[in-house]
């Protein structure tokens, strides 16, 4: 499996018109979680988050929202935002645009954001130009890669951390597949941010 954990500069603009980072001059970090919401990942997520006085952002796929619309809930009423992460987790360079299109509008009817974050961060030029008219497309500079089975928790902890800086945007996953290395990494991220300085807000 071959990935990125430190989004090179040429993916930057190439697709220029994506979000991947924000300013460095002020001292925040943003934490995002991809596929939920789920029934374990989910809460443990956000307990954690408030046990730092941290906000996050959660790119949600319409069909868990509508498979758990508590949890969903439990998202925005304690403070964080959210983002549409397609229905059905397409792969936009797999996918017909017209498929792709309608399948967000589809998530759109359960997730209320003008945030969205193509899921394995696949997303054609073309796809990128209709989606940009309605939504800030929100991609990524560290990805914790908390998805890797091969990896362990304190792997994807290293993969944050030696990387980590104001303004960046992180990726972790609130789902089964990468609950054996979130739930290690995530607290120890935010005491590392809390050790520097660093607020970690929800993109707004």
């Amino acid at each position: 499996m071959f990935y990125f954990t430190k989004t090179p500069a040429f993916l930057k603009t190439l697709y220029k018109s994506c979000i991947w980072n924000f300013s460095p001059a002020v001292p925040v970090v943003y934490l995002t979680f991809d596929d939920g919401p789920h029934p374990k990942a989910t809460p443990f997520v956000l307990e954690t988050l408030k046990k730092y006085d941290a906000k996050g952002t959660f790119f949600c796929i319409g069909k868990n929202v509508v498979e758990h619309p508590d949890i969903y809930q439990q998202i925005l009423l304690e403070g964080h935002a959210v983002g549409n992460h397609t229905h059905n987790h397409l792969n936009g360079w797999k996918t017909a645009t017209a498929k792709y299109l309608a399948n967000i509008r589809e998530a759109a009817g359960y997730v209320r954001s003008n945030l969205f974050r193509p899921p394995y961060g696949r997303i054609s030029p073309f796809q990128v130009k209709e989606l940009k008219q309605d939504y800030k497309i929100i991609m990524w500079d560290i990805l914790s890669a908390d998805f890797d089975r091969e990896l362990t928790g304190e792997q994807c902890l290293q993969n944050v951390i030696f990387k980590l800086q104001p303004g960046s945007i992180v990726v972790f996953h609130d789902s089964e597949k990468a609950w054996d290395r979130m739930n290690y990494a995530l607290p120890r991220v935010l005491e590392h941010c809390k050790r520097q300085g660093w607020r970690c807000e929800a993109i707004s």
